[in-house]
């Protein structure tokens, strides 16, 4: 009997690059590296995005910048990041992309300056078991440097972890395949450890909470894997 079931349209990822200075910051070749395949690559500070209907998966990335200053790229991506979401994408948004998540779809009072930085490897707890980061109850560690947190977020996002300096670590929205995660699961300890340094040795803020975080004993869980097969298993199915 011909099997007349529509077929999965392949899983396609597009990753977002926030980076300011790739000699800093290579947020593409961190998370190829557990992606499986190459995801297509899109430079937002040059004005380039994906189409928000290409693609079925969307990684939003870290940047160097702040979602408090907003540059016309940024209000741009938090277009196609809407669009996309509305169309039924899997999105996952780390750091400063979890923070432009927010942003655009819960407005810009949802985000704010931290009142302490959280650099380093730090313990992030899981509040509400999820496909994402796994049961209740427990702690992973994982790579962080944030200046800028998102807080306060309105009853349709649900917040599934947090530590002591940071309310929202991460969150799910409207139930959807569209997750923020604060944290940076995808750098390990030696890439962690070379950002660090690079940015202490080009001066850039927060250099004693640098230095204090090159001063740990850097600890992983590598729950990215996790992460990141929830991910591509979730979003649009045909």
């Amino acid at each position: 009997m011909e099997d007349m079931t529509t077929p999965r349209r392949p899983r396609a990822v597009a990753i977002v690059d926030n980076s300011i200075d790739p000699a800093i910051y290579r947020p593409v070749d961190h998370w190829n590296r557990f992606l499986g395949r190459p995801a297509e690559a899109f430079i937002a500070r040059e004005g380039d995005l994906p189409d928000p209907g290409a693609f079925s998966h969307y990684i939003l990335t870290g940047s160097e910048s702040t979602i408090l200053e907003r540059p016309g790229w940024a209000l741009a991506e938090a277009e196609m990041a809407r669009e996309a979401v509305a169309r039924g994408a899997a999105v996952l948004g780390s750091c400063w992309g979890h923070q432009l998540l927010a942003f655009a779809l819960a407005g810009e009072a949802r985000v704010r300056r931290a009142a302490r930085p959280e650099i380093g490897w730090i313990p992030v707890r899981v509040d509400r078991s999820n496909d994402l980061l796994g049961p209740a109850g427990r702690a992973f560690h994982t790579f962080s440097i944030h200046f800028d947190e998102v807080f306060d977020l309105p009853s349709e996002f649900e917040v599934l972890a947090s530590t002591d300096q940071c309310p929202v670590q991460a969150f799910r929205y409207a139930g959807r395949p569209v997750w923020g995660l604060q944290c940076h699961p995808e750098i390990d300890v030696p890439t962690g450890l070379r950002n660090l340094r690079d940015l202490v040795a080009r001066d850039f803020k927060g250099r004693d909470t640098l230095l204090a975080a090159l001063a740990q004993t850097p600890r992983d869980s590598g729950r990215i894997r996790r992460i990141v097969r929830a991910f591509l298993a979730a979003g649009p199915s045909a």
